[in-house]
């Protein structure tokens, strides 16, 4: 039964390694999901570095999203991520957060973190949904145009660290009831 939503049909994608020859459908998701997109060169420079690792999300022989994330010591850290336009809505978001949540274990990296633009209401409700919380404002964070970002953590295991307490969730108040 449809209760008027606007979610798509459910599909199923397989997440696996970026390999070079995924690179023109990741920038075309890239160019047609943000403002001011990464270009070739700064994914290439990003994934060279050890610890940063590249996925993708296949649905049959199509790239339909992608995220960009480093390993450290005791979190994921993403730094970018996207489903491409016409393929949102269908859960592959949150296949590919489901797929992060599952790198994580209670002894070595507890958490992820990410910063989201200011102005991007849409990433900030899914990865609020996702169960990631806001835990505060970076100010002038983008360098390209000088807006804030909040940095977002999602924990797996609550513990008594004490930044866990401090989280202001200022985006509760667009949560829609």
């Amino acid at each position: 039964m449809n209760t008027g939503r606007t979610e798509k049909e459910q599909v199923r994608v397989h997440i696996r390694w970026m390999i070079r020859r995924d690179m023109p459908e990741v920038l075309q998701t890239e160019q047609d999901s943000f403002e001011f997109a990464w270009t070739e060169e700064d994914f290439l420079r990003c994934l060279r570095q050890r610890n940063c690792i590249g996925m993708v999300a296949e649905q049959g022989e199509k790239v339909v999203g992608f995220m960009i994330y480093e390993l450290h010591k005791a979190k994921l850290h993403i730094l970018n991520f996207a489903v491409h336009p016409t393929h949102r809505r269908c859960h592959i978001g949150n296949q590919m957060v489901a797929k992060l949540i599952s790198k994580l274990s209670s002894h070595r990296r507890t958490k992820i973190t990410l910063e989201v633009r200011e102005t991007n209401l849409g990433a900030q409700l899914f990865f609020r949904n996702q169960g990631f919380k806001a835990m505060r404002v970076l100010r002038s964070y983008y360098e390209d145009s000088g807006e804030d970002a909040f940095l977002m953590q999602y924990r797996i295991a609550e513990d008594t660290n004490e930044d866990a307490d401090d989280a202001v969730n200022r985006i509760a108040q667009f949560e829609e009831n």
